[in-house]
């Protein structure tokens, strides 16, 4: 129960900072609907490469691509509000109190979620407005948002390490812009990898990133692939539960260095 109700209040406490400075959330769109918008028309004629092998126009094959980079980007950051913590002394005032641990961690990652699921729904608005359709209905969105979930979990517990270990701005944006553009790309966010080299094949099967987006692209599909789907669900699963753990051992490295 203790570990509940930090959680919920430590949430709160991030919701309401987001709430006075909502624009945040516009500018969190931008890129992403600038993708969307502008490579679902620049390469809309991809889909009749041969080989290609999707059903429907580019734009739907892109949107869920486009959905998990957004929840990438943005969770890749979240140990930013950590920094901010740091240097205004409240993170210490929290480790020397009987604050949990693991609610510290878990709070972000809920807040977090929370963004990214508003965020990904404004997305596939916007995409529908734009002509995609999508034939897995209510349930394929429902699948398409527990992937970003469990997504946002991975790299916000991951971010979160990082700023425990290196405590600074630049290190903490270096790593995560190092890190995830090169997850964006060796997947099958914006091509198909089957028009990819071999090595890039081979290196998506073990890219968390493209686990989330098979996930997303074929609970959207006509005929989902409920097996691939929940392999892949599992997977995350599991990376989320170990990088939130390694995320809470960070505390100890932070609480000795300070």
């Amino acid at each position: 129960m203790t570990f509940l109700s930090h959680t919920a209040f430590l949430t709160g406490r991030q919701l309401r900072a987001f709430w006075r400075m909502p624009a945040f959330l516009v500018m969190n769109l931008i890129q992403p609907v600038i993708w969307l918008l502008l490579f679902g028309q620049l390469f809309k004629s991809v889909i009749e490469i041969p080989g290609f092998g999707a059903a429907g126009t580019y734009l739907e094959f892109l949107t869920p691509g486009i959905v998990m980079m957004m929840a990438l980007f943005g969770s890749a950051w979240a140990g930013t509000v950590y920094i901010q913590d740091m240097d205004r002394g409240v993170m210490d005032r929290f480790l020397t109190s009987p604050t949990s641990r693991g609610a510290l961690i878990v709070s972000t990652i809920v807040y977090q979620g929370i963004l990214a699921v508003v965020q990904s729904l404004l997305v596939l608005l916007i995409a529908w407005l734009a002509g995609a359709r999508f034939s897995g209905g209510v349930l394929g969105v429902v699948v398409l948002l527990v992937a970003v979930v469990l997504l946002t979990a991975v790299f916000a517990a991951f971010s979160n390490a990082i700023a425990l270990l290196a405590r600074q701005q630049t290190a903490l944006i270096g790593i995560s812009q190092l890190i995830s553009f090169p997850l964006m790309f060796l997947s099958s966010a914006i091509m198909n990898t089957a028009l990819s080299p071999q090595w890039v094949q081979d290196v998506a099967r073990y890219n968390p990133f493209e686990w989330a987006v098979i996930v997303g692209r074929s609970a959207l599909s006509e005929a989902p692939d409920w097996a691939s789907i929940w392999l892949h669900l599992g997977l995350l699963a599991a990376l989320a539960v170990v990088m939130a753990w390694l995320a809470t051992r960070a505390f100890r490295s932070y609480q000795r260095s300070a």
